[in-house]
């Protein structure tokens, strides 16, 4: 298991590449294909702050607080979390991408739910980085973020 408050802290290609991007990008592939450049990660600059964490009344599950920052033209990356995301758009305009359901489109001031194991992408379609505000009641024997 990984420490939580190291990744939500963490922001750029390092805290992309906990949720499924690519890790820094080297200049080429062991069969010597030139990669992209590091600013064309579609998950480059996301951050999350962690807010606050607590063990919840139900054993074993934890209640995890954070300030998600997305850059425009950029998302968060295919990824679930081991137990209920609830969420509020502080700012910004978002279409939360889902594996099997049609997308959602996001404004200011709207609240969101993502099930259990869900996989999601939240993507920024506005013209300024969006501020999303997510709960998380998980499993704490399970990493918070599965990428995909």
């Amino acid at each position: 298991m990984f420490d939580r408050r190291h990744l939500l802290r963490t922001s750029g290609a390092v805290a992309a590449g906990a949720l499924g991007a690519a890790a820094l990008p080297s200049p080429a592939d062991a069969a010597g294909n030139t990669r992209l450049p590091a600013d064309s990660d579609p998950t480059a600059g996301v951050t999350r702050t962690l807010l606050q964490e607590h063990p919840s009344p139900a054993e074993g599950w934890e209640a995890v607080q954070t300030l998600v920052q997305i850059p425009r033209h950029k998302e968060s990356g295919r990824h679930s979390h081991p137990g209920i995301e609830v969420g509020y758009i502080i700012r910004g305009d978002v279409l939360m991408e889902f594996d099997d359901r049609p997308p959602l489109r996001l404004r200011t001031g709207d609240p969101f739910f993502i099930p259990d194991g869900v996989i999601h992408n939240a993507r920024n379609v506005g013209t300024v980085t969006t501020m999303m505000l997510s709960t998380y009641v998980v499993d704490a024997t399970k990493p918070l973020v599965t990428t995909y």
